[in-house]
């Protein structure tokens, strides 16, 4: 009896191990982010070889002022927590990658809470501001 029993314990926790490793994982995503926020934030379901959830940054240190780019979303292990430098037009600069593997590991890039700006309405700001401030008094 000890045996029936023992053995509808493993064939259980297969299926409920199993379940659990076939389950996706849920990243947070951000195709581009400027200025340390994202543009657009959202979540994604990785695919079964994408084990981790990642955060990347670029910076520039050739270029005053420019904070970099910002990406997230999953990725394969290969590329994870590494460091790549390089230059472009002479500008050097430096893409760190961190990764994790847990659902939404990967802290959103976005410091806009729920306000979002349109590229028009971006836009349409800038111009004003340039406007506004070619004004002689």
């Amino acid at each position: 009896m000890s045996k029936i029993l023992f053995g509808i314990f493993a064939v259980a926790t297969c299926f409920l191990l199993g379940g659990k490793l076939a389950e996706a994982l849920t990243c947070n995503k951000c195709t581009i982010g400027l200025f340390g926020r994202c543009l657009i934030p959202d979540t994604v379901t990785c695919n079964t070889t994408q084990t981790n959830c990642f955060t990347g940054k670029a910076s520039f240190s050739g270029v005053p002022g420019l904070l970099g780019f910002n990406t997230q979303g999953c990725m394969e292990s290969t590329g994870c927590n590494s460091t790549t430098n390089g230059t472009i037009l002479g500008a050097k600069y430096e893409v760190v990658r961190t990764c994790c593997a847990t659902d939404k590991c990967n802290p959103v890039v976005s410091g806009a809470g729920s306000v979002q700006m349109s590229l028009t309405a971006a836009a349409t700001a800038a111009l004003v501001a340039c406007v506004w401030s070619s004004w002689q008094y």
